[in-house]
């Protein structure tokens, strides 16, 4: 028997958690047919993955690339790192449904929120629909290399129904509003959407500092809208939620958990949220897991969102800098790379800069994380580490060690700042608590401040291979089945005869990341944060193989996934 593509020798890790087994693995057409020992087997195109492990393709439950899916058909940088289907939307933020001259308050808001260009989303997107179904339609036109489906917001369904009144503080949606927003989340579940996300952050803002819709609605609102998921018996709540904050009144983590458990068991839907450890609320993150853990005993179906590594500011030339706020680099401030570090290696520059910089406190920097360009980028932190020991250790003033790396670099070094997610045994607690879900990559989003789409290598690279935290099968379980039952991604995240052909080959041992780089390639050359990676050898999409180590093959085999499939 002939097939189209066979995986030969490799160690096949299912997704099921199962124990891995030495197999090959037959694809004809967009489907896995067979997984064993295909020795007699011919076929038009094989890879050879001796040594290699053998998975399925990784399912981001977390991205923001509901703009960059319009210019970018390879959707980068989630591509290189073994993510083959993606879901948009999250957060409340989406650009469906929206009134015709609305584009433009939608796009701001999500400039806003998420740090992608309102005049990329402009340029970058068609904007020839109204309703959620004419959304994916319009992405079904498109080019993509990815598979990706969407929840419907629920920012972009209170702008549709009040216009900018809902943004008020006080706004408080009629009956018969809260009956149109629930017709209009039907409609979007009935043309696809896998679900209704909100945003209750006060960290996610519109341009005239307001907060978005929703962020002071009371409970009663979305479990009333949520009826539409109850009646379609399918999709899943996603929330950006309101306990990150050290100065709200009552319990907010209790309360905050409480509603959302009450939804899902008044709907039956899942419901997952954002989660990270914050040093500033002590173990906020521990309690939130325990009350999770409670409601679901009761009924409820919540899954944490968790990012299993520390989520940082990045500083790097081309982007925001840490030299941005000296006089003396006023002049080059926000220019392109090549040109700032120009301008630091002029002598008679170097020495103001070098003159400012020394008057300049060190309390912040001990926060903060060189991160070598020759080195592999490393986000694990220890004493000693931080830019003011290391300057502290060499006699200079941080900064000043900081130029002298951009130098010698030739201007690709970057600094690391951790804000979330920095105590790396309550990271560890994160990842192995039976309720949590990993997403939160934000793949698309604050194009110029983090990078985070890479959070599989590294979860797979430190805490899978170098500390053993968990399994290889338990590991690409999370990222692979767990994360594709839970959103209804259909016959993906498993290998197995008659599973779609999304397929990882890996280098466990050469799995690693370079430092994170700024390029200018959004529409109309904006800059945003690109890392890749090594050791993902080989990524198949619907039977197509996409990338090769690190390399676009120029296949385009990704499709617009819908819970209606």
């Amino acid at each position: 028997m002939s097939h189209d593509v066979v995986i030969r020798g490799g160690t096949v890790v299912d997704g099921t958690g199962s124990p891995a087994v030495r197999a090959d693995v037959a694809i004809d057409g967009d489907r896995i047919v067979e997984v064993g020992d295909l020795s007699g087997s011919a076929a038009r195109r094989t890879i050879d993955a001796e040594g290699r492990l053998v998975t399925p393709g990784f399912v981001d439950l977390h991205s923001h690339l509901d703009a960059q899916v319009g210019w970018d058909p390879t959707m980068s940088s989630s591509c290189w790192h073994g993510v083959t289907s993606v879901v948009m939307g999250n957060c409340g933020m989406t650009f469906a449904p929206v009134r015709p001259g609305q584009a433009e308050l939608l796009a701001t808001a999500m400039e806003s929120v998420e740090d992608i260009p309102a005049s990329c989303i402009l340029e970058g997107l068609p904007w020839d629909w109204e309703d959620f179904g004419g959304y994916l339609a319009a992405l079904d036109r498109l080019p993509r290399g990815l598979n990706a489906g969407g929840y419907v917001g629920d920012v972009a369904v209170r702008l549709y129904v009040a216009g900018d009144a809902a943004c008020e503080r006080d706004f408080t949606p009629t009956e018969s509003q809260l009956d149109e927003m629930e017709a209009l989340v039907a409609a979007a579940l009935d043309a696809g959407a896998l679900g209704y996300s909100i945003s209750r952050s006060l960290f996610h803002r519109v341009p005239d500092g307001r907060n978005v819709p929703g962020t002071w609605s009371e409970p009663e609102e979305f479990a009333h809208v949520g009826r539409a998921l109850a009646a379609a018996g399918r999709g899943v709540f996603e929330s950006a939620p309101r306990y990150n904050f050290e100065h709200e009144p009552g319990d907010r983590v209790a309360e905050e958990v409480g509603w959302m458990a009450e939804v899902s068991i008044r709907t039956g839907r899942p419901f997952s949220f954002n989660l990270q450890q914050i040093a500033s609320l002590d173990d906020h993150y521990r309690r939130v897991c325990a009350l999770a853990a409670e409601a679901n005993g009761r009924g409820a179906r919540l899954r944490p969102q968790i990012t299993p590594r520390s989520v940082g500011v990045l500083f790097a030339l081309g982007g925001n800098t840490l030299l941005d706020g000296l006089a003396a680099f006023g002049p080059v401030v926000g220019a392109p790379a090549g040109e700032q570090l120009a301008w630091i290696r002029d002598p008679e520059h170097r020495s103001v800069l070098l003159a400012e910089a020394r008057q300049q406190g060190v309390g912040a920097f001990e926060r903060m994380y060189p991160m070598p360009a020759d080195e592999p980028a490393t986000y694990s932190y220890g004493p000693g580490d931080s830019l003011a020991e290391l300057a502290a250790a060499a006699g200079v003033h941080p900064l000043e060690l900081h130029l002298a790396e951009l130098d010698r670099s030739d201007g690709r070094s970057v600094v690391n700042w951790p804000v979330m997610n920095t105590d790396e045994d309550a990271v560890a607690e994160l990842i192995t608590s039976p309720v949590t879900i990993i997403g939160l990559a934000d793949a698309g989003a604050h194009a110029t401040q983090i990078m985070d789409a890479s959070q599989p290598t590294w979860f797979l690279a430190h805490w899978v291979r170098d500390r053993g935290l968990l399994s290889v099968e338990e590991g690409v379980r999370r990222l692979t089945s767990d994360t594709a039952r839970f959103v209804g991604y259909r016959d993906r995240g498993e290998l197995r005869p008659g599973a779609f052909a999304d397929v990882n080959v890996i280098d466990l041992d050469a799995l690693a990341l370079p430092v994170p780089s700024i390029v200018r390639d959004f529409p109309g050359g904006a800059p945003r944060f690109v890392q890749g990676a090594t050791g993902i050898e080989h990524t198949l999409v619907n039977g197509a193989v996409f990338m090769e180590r690190g390399e676009h093959t120029g296949e385009l085999a990704g499709r617009i996934l819908r819970s209606t499939d």
